[in-house]
């Protein structure tokens, strides 16, 4: 029995991006309970570092991330399954009123992810742009590596206010307040599909079909990951 159980037992690789990192730890461990002998690997970074391993390479059966994927997914089974939103958020007990964007030429110190590497900065950086904010607040900047420095920074109180995803916003807790909902921008999609290089096509597949059922749906929107638009 124990050679039956082994030839059973499969591993799947998920690569996704890193702002799905809770949701997706929460999806694995409900997947791998209703496919025993089933593990799952999660492999989670920017979507650029994980486009960069698949290409050379590395072991991955399913990719949900926002960068386009070229040939190295099953395009005919990429769809969108989750949106976010960039949000404007403020130190829990800050004094700061914000009713307007041009409110933030009253700040001294704003977090942002840094364009060139962070998604989320790109987004801000074409919210701002959109409202002719982005060059006239440039000496307030304090660029983060990513939307969790971000995040550190704002929840510490080192800056007046910063941009983050709504998931992340949420998860930060009671330490910071969300006053403004970021527009502007093209919506903040995450688009899953089964990798082409996939040894494991079926289950991929089935992990797929899972984050896409009512009940994954419902697991992400605890995480405040919301309705494709």
């Amino acid at each position: 029995t124990s050679l039956s159980s082994s030839a059973l037992a499969e591993e799947l690789t998920v690569s996704a991006a890193a702002s799905l990192t809770n949701a997706f730890t929460e999806l694995k461990g409900d997947f791998e309970k209703t496919h025993p002998g089933t593990s799952i690997f999660t492999n989670f970074a920017a979507s650029t570092p994980l486009l960069q391993q698949i290409r050379e390479g590395a072991p991955a059966d399913v990719f949900a991330s926002k960068a386009q994927a070229e040939k190295l997914i099953e395009p005919a089974g990429r769809k969108d399954f989750v949106s976010n939103s960039v949000v404007l958020i403020v130190p829990v007990d800050s004094k700061v009123v914000i009713t307007s964007v041009t409110d933030l030429e009253k700040l001294e110190r704003l977090a942002v992810g840094n364009p060139d590497f962070v998604p989320a900065g790109r987004y801000t950086r074409d919210s701002l742009t959109s409202v002719g904010l982005w060059e006239r607040l440039q000496p307030k900047y304090i660029f983060g590596q990513s939307v969790r420095q971000v995040l550190d920074y704002v929840s510490r109180g080192e800056v007046d206010a910063g941009f983050v995803y709504g998931t992340d916003a949420r998860q930060a807790g009671d330490k910071v307040r969300v006053v403004m909902k970021m527009q502007g921008h093209e919506p903040v999609m995450y688009p899953i599909a089964v990798v082409s290089a996939s040894a494991h096509k079926k289950l991929a597949q089935e992990f797929v079909d899972f984050v896409l059922s009512p009940a994954g749906r419902a697991i992400l929107e605890t995480y405040g990951f919301e309705e494709p638009r």
